[in-house]
């Protein structure tokens, strides 16, 4: 296994260390979590930079940088959701699509056809992953806002949380996009199955 694999794998165990930090109380294990997530954010992008570069592309990078981002993302979700900061209607659109383009990729495995990510899916990965960060900020803002009761009020309390609504909803969107054209762009797969 290369090192830009290596990377890909790290996101996944970086994602138990995330979840843990995230529902401890105060304002460190929330920094924490930020600071975690952030890191995972990066690898993201550094391993696909490393298998470019060195001519590390495998099949296996192909397919578990995808699968990596999903279980970042989706963690992060299902705990916002029991933070009730998301709405599940939301998470349950976008699980859904994460389902059926990982059942499509595996169908394509089968048919020894590995199905890499495009830009529509990376720019999902995106826009979630800004939901998240944003989703994040607030809940170290609120930590610090609290603890020091200065600047916390109702007013800036509900300005985040329409603002993480429209966040989720831009996202929601992008998630069906991009899944659709995931869907469209490998019809073949289910036709030949027939």
């Amino acid at each position: 296994m290369n090192f830009a694999n290596k990377l890909t794998i790290s996101r996944i165990f970086m994602t138990f260390i995330f979840m843990g930090l995230l529902f401890c109380t105060g304002i460190v294990p929330k920094i924490a979590a930020l600071a975690v997530f952030l890191l995972a954010c990066m690898t993201d992008w550094y391993d696909g930079y490393l298998a470019r570069r060195h001519n590390m592309i495998t099949d296996f990078g192909k397919f578990m940088d995808p699968v990596a981002d999903k279980v970042l993302v989706l963690a992060a979700f299902f705990a916002f959701i029991q933070l009730d900061l998301v709405p599940a209607w939301m998470v349950v659109i976008i699980v859904m699509r994460e389902f059926i383009v990982t059942g499509l990729r595996l169908l394509a495995l089968s048919k020894k056809v590995v199905l890499a990510a495009q830009e529509g899916g990376k720019n999902k990965t995106v826009s979630q992953m800004v939901a998240i960060f944003t989703i994040l900020i607030f809940l170290v803002l609120k930590e610090v806002g609290i603890k020091m009761q200065v600047f916390w009020n109702i007013k800036i309390e509900s300005y985040f949380q329409q603002t993480i609504y429209i966040l989720m909803l831009i996202t929601t969107i992008l998630t069906v996009i991009s899944g659709l054209a995931f869907l469209r762009r490998n019809k073949n797969l289910f036709i030949d199955n027939g």
